[in-house]
């Protein structure tokens, strides 16, 4: 059986989001996620918009998705993780800034020099991330009658 890790943020569920699991799941028998924890994702890219239980439990729900795990605090070494998970190999997206090549140097770092990385492909659609989406809404709502920004 070969276990696929896959790792997200996770806020604000999209068509981008379910692309990449789809395609993590394609890369093996069994898909967990890890659901990046809010202390996390403050400290590495904004406020979240839904707190990590939240997340966790959508992201649960989807249907490539076998088991989703909240990922742990800042504090904690980001290869810890893989003790429980013990993934063949780690699915990252289109858009996740992390390098392979950095990956794979702290894998063998830490002695993982069985895992496989890889980065699958993109979702062709232009609101396939989270920003997007919020971009979108914020340039189609301040200018409509009745928007939540109009001002009393």
């Amino acid at each position: 059986m070969v276990t696929v890790m896959a790792v997200g943020v996770f806020d604000l569920l999209h068509a981008g989001h379910l692309h990449y699991l789809e395609q993590a799941k394609s890369l093996g028998d069994e898909l967990i996620v890890v659901v990046a924890h809010d202390e996390t994702v403050r400290k590495r890219k904004h406020e979240p918009i839904t707190n990590h239980e939240l997340r966790c439990r959508m992201v649960g729900g989807l249907k490539p998705v076998d088991s989703a795990i909240i990922g742990n605090p800042p504090e904690v070494p980001i290869f810890q993780i893989l003790k429980s998970v013990k993934p063949d190999k780690i699915a990252l997206g289109y858009d996740q800034k992390h390098s392979i090549a950095a990956i794979r140097s702290g894998l063998l770092k830490h002695g993982y020099d069985d895992i496989e990385v890889l980065r699958v492909e993109g979702l062709s659609d232009d609101l396939d991330g989270t920003r997007k989406i919020i971009a979108k809404i914020l340039d189609i709502w301040p200018n409509k009658e009745g928007g939540p920004f109009e001002e009393n």
